[in-house]
């Protein structure tokens, strides 16, 4: 009973305050985690939210680049554990409901990856296990000073496998082990050291530096920053040779862009190049 009753609080608390919040700016789109009071956690709520958006994005021309930000001192504290835990009350212990979280979160975060437009996070405070996992899935990522990382769910007794998925993809594998096994929060000047952040601002900047960033890369040709995201992701998952024969196609294709022919044009001509985003 006092389950289901908490559960309504927060559909309810759901229906009054969208979990997540749409801004633009100019051509970048800022989404921003709206549970404050839950650390931003994950929730079923949340994860479908961002999944919309992601939809709703890759087929918006307008927008050019991403930012994730959130509110309140937490960036995300990663899945909902106290949702997850009242389905150990479902009949097979809640397997089939902790395998539909995992398996949407993770595909959310996979929307990140195959997403025309760049994503960056702007991360202001705590961010754990999936809300690690978050920003290790974001292209790029700007920390404040003050924020601080981790993959704490063996704390928990709870192996963070899905984060590890992104973590490990970011760093070398001895620094991506220990977060995973010790569960240690590690600061900004470290994230960036083992290359989970682009770069570390001051508190309370962290949002305009990731804006300025986007803004910078907003101002590229959006074709040609489609596909260049995408064939970065593709050859990490290839041999050197693959990856060359790869990209050697890429490059070809990319040349034949009417972006490729004005930008070129415009760098010998030595003038501001006019983007049509084809």
């Amino acid at each position: 009973m006092k389950a289901q009753s908490s559960a309504r609080a927060r559909i309810a608390d759901a229906a009054n305050e969208p979990v997540l919040l749409r801004d633009g700016i100019g051509p970048v789109a800022v989404l921003t985690l709206n549970r404050p009071k839950t650390r931003n956690t994950l929730s079923e709520a949340t994860l479908a939210a961002l999944s919309d958006a992601f939809t709703a994005i890759a087929n918006d021309r307008a927008v050019r680049a991403v930012v994730i930000t959130a509110k309140g001192p937490s960036f995300s504290g990663g899945h909902d554990l106290k949702e997850l835990t009242e389905r150990r009350s479902d009949p097979d212990g809640g397997r089939a409901y902790f395998r539909h979280i995992m398996l949407t979160c993770s595909a959310m975060m996979q929307q990140i990856v195959h997403l025309p437009q760049p994503v960056i996070a702007a991360v202001q405070g705590t961010a754990t296990a999936a809300g690690c996992q978050l920003v290790a899935s974001c292209d790029l990522a700007v920390a404040s000073e003050a924020a601080k990382f981790g993959v704490s769910g063996i704390n928990a007794g709870l192996f963070c496998s899905t984060p590890m998925a992104p973590l490990s993809r970011n760093v070398a594998r001895k620094h991506a082990l220990e977060m995973l096994l010790t569960g240690d929060l590690i600061p900004a000047s470290d994230a960036f050291r083992i290359g989970l952040v682009n770069r570390v601002v001051p508190a309370g900047s962290e949002l305009d530096a990731a804006l300025a960033l986007a803004r910078k890369i907003a101002g590229k040709s959006a074709h040609v920053v489609k596909i260049g995201k995408q064939a970065f992701y593709r050859q990490l998952e290839m041999g050197l040779d693959e990856a060359y024969r790869y990209t050697a196609e890429v490059m070809v294709e990319n040349m034949m862009a009417h972006d490729a022919e004005e930008g070129i044009s415009a760098f010998v001509e030595k003038r501001t190049p006019k983007w049509e985003d084809r």
